[in-house]
């Protein structure tokens, strides 16, 4: 059987915090700006925690090593 690898853009866009949750930064803050509110570009800074079945399976099909 080969290795499972990592997906390298879910790497990229993904950590996995030490209880085994998966953060992700927020959509929609790539381009476009000029049509987002100022209210919704400062509700999407930072970064937040991902439901728990979404995030099973970003660890699942994803990041199976990490």
């Amino acid at each position: 059987m080969p290795k499972l690898k990592t997906k390298s853009g879910a790497k990229k866009r993904f950590r996995i915090t030490a209880s085994g949750k998966v953060k992700s930064a927020m959509a929609g803050k790539r381009h476009g700006m000029i049509k987002r509110t100022k209210k919704q570009i400062r509700q999407h800074r930072g970064t937040r925690v991902m439901f728990k079945t979404d995030g099973d399976n970003i660890i699942q099909y994803f990041l199976p090593n990490g």
